[in-house]
């Protein structure tokens, strides 16, 4: 199936998240009690819920917000093959938010019919569309899925292509790309520092980039699990 996709029509995104709230602690007393009900069976003898809101409150769109997500896409020149990235971040949410949302509006399902990540169906795509939800957003017509049957959903996820219908396991976008030696490059973070550099160090920039190359790896994966040529390095344009 995958030699018969136009790679130009796909449009690749990753995002990063944090917590709302950095700290527990200072949590509202209210949300601190929903969190509760919403985690308590991850609290175990060794385990508190402030463990647990370290965890996973960046992940969970109820308590977190996306503070990036970058695209890439493909592009056919006449020299080659070339790859094009572009990042939406920013501390106020709304403001990044609606922003990838027109890029989708000017280019979702004329340009892109496709959207393409890495466990991006169970985390990027459902975690965007309930942020902008909750924003008032009205999601753009490549995310708004609701009621569509599962072969009307054209989107992409590779890993979901790498379980070939086992789904026993979760495999992460750096193993994939170790067995199939696409070379990355070496990140003076991983997702687990993406917090603190936001909310102790401020730099935003510096995750930005860290979300770009995520993008880069996938669009390697992708091509690979295609059967085709990796993107020189030369031709990748951020």
């Amino acid at each position: 199936m995958l030699e018969k996709v136009q790679l130009e029509k796909i449009l690749f995104l990753d995002i990063e998240t944090v917590p709302q709230v950095y700290q527990y602690k200072d949590v509202e007393e209210n949300a601190k009690k929903l969190f509760e009900g919403k985690t308590r069976s991850l609290v175990k003898e060794d385990k508190t819920f402030e463990d647990a809101y370290n965890d996973r409150a960046g992940i969970l769109a109820e308590f977190g917000k996306i503070i990036c997500i970058s695209v890439g896409f493909i592009n056919e020149t006449r020299t080659g093959r070339q790859m094009r990235l572009k990042s939406f971040y920013h501390d106020d949410e709304e403001t990044l938010l609606k922003q990838f949302k027109q890029l989708l509006d000017d280019h979702g399902m004329t340009k892109y019919i496709a959207l393409c990540g890495h466990n991006a169906k169970e985390f990027d795509f459902p975690y965007i569309c309930r942020r902008m939800l909750i924003h008032g957003i009205q999601l753009p017509s490549l995310l708004d899925i609701a009621g569509k049957k599962p072969w009307e959903i054209s989107h992409f996820d590779t890993m979901e292509l790498w379980k070939f219908g086992d789904y026993k396991a979760y495999t992460s976008l750096a193993l994939l790309c170790y067995v199939f030696k696409i070379p990355t490059p070496k990140d003076d973070i991983s997702g687990a520092d993406v917090a603190r550099v936001y909310y102790e160090d401020g730099d935003l920039e510096r995750i930005k980039v860290y979300c770009e190359k995520d993008v880069i790896a996938l669009i390697q994966l992708f091509l690979r699990m295609k059967g085709e040529p990796l993107v020189d390095e030369a031709e990748i344009v951020q």
